[in-house]
């Protein structure tokens, strides 16, 4: 008779498992770290005008694991926020494991005008690019201007196009001399009117504008609470320059 064959038992194959279970655990580790020593706890904004600091970090570092770089990196590493208004782009940058950089690029306005009850901003162009029910501060607003309608991403109709270069000269004049003006008005004769709280500066037409401005930080800031007219139509540099109360 023949020898019976033992079957011979096999051993069962563990290591696959004990692959997948040393890479849960590796995992696992990764992700406590991550959610642990992650956290974003410095932010810095750079470009911001329209919206505050906190504002802008609201935006960017909003639903879940908002607070987390490496989240953040993962969200925003190939896009940029594009989708807020008054805003052309956003973008973030890691700057270490813990602090994040948001550099804004806000459109550029040149002032407003008020139209079907709402606040419509234009670029240096005359475009029109946002519309809105809120003011913005620091943004002039913009009179004397006629234009029968108002179209969003469209230039503002007006009969000169050229006035938005004058608009343009006088916001850069205002941010050259520090001055905040509420109100730019262009009067039917091309005369500029400027306003400053209740402070009626009559600048006239553009000769000597440089000078014009120039004198003005010095006596608004003496006229605080007041209210008047300051003409400056015919101003040569070192004349008496009078300031007219209101009644």
């Amino acid at each position: 008779m023949g020898k019976k064959k033992v079957k011979r038992r096999e051993k069962p194959v563990i290591w696959p498992y004990l692959v997948t279970v040393a890479a849960v655990l590796v995992l696992a580790a990764v992700m406590t770290y991550v959610l642990k020593y992650c956290k974003v706890t410095a932010v810095m904004v750079d470009g911001n005008i329209h919206y505050s600091n906190d504002e802008i970090t609201a935006m960017v570092m909003d639903g879940h694991f908002g607070d987390n770089t490496i989240y953040l990196y993962l969200k925003y590493r190939d896009r940029e926020i594009t989708d807020v208004p008054f805003i052309e782009t956003m973008t973030v940058s890691i700057e270490s494991r813990n602090a994040i950089r948001i550099t804004v690029y806000e459109k550029s306005l040149a002032g407003y005008v008020e139209y079907m009850d709402r606040y419509m901003y234009f670029d240096r162009t005359g475009t029109v690019v946002e519309s809105s029910n809120v003011r913005t501060a620091g943004i002039p607003q913009v009179t004397g201007l006629r234009f029968d309608h108002c179209i969003l991403y469209e230039p503002l109709p007006v009969e000169d196009p050229e006035v938005f270069e004058r608009v343009l000269d006088t916001t850069q004049l205002m941010n050259k001399y520090s001055l905040e003006v509420d109100r730019i008005n262009f009067a039917r004769d091309g005369s500029l009117v400027l306003f400053f709280g209740d402070v009626e500066v009559y600048i006239g037409d553009d000769s000597f504008i440089d000078e014009k401005v120039m004198v003005l930080p010095d006596i608004l800031s003496k006229l605080e609470g007041q209210s008047g007219t300051i003409d400056l139509s015919e101003y040569e540099s070192g004349q008496t320059i009078t300031f007219e109360k209101s009644d």
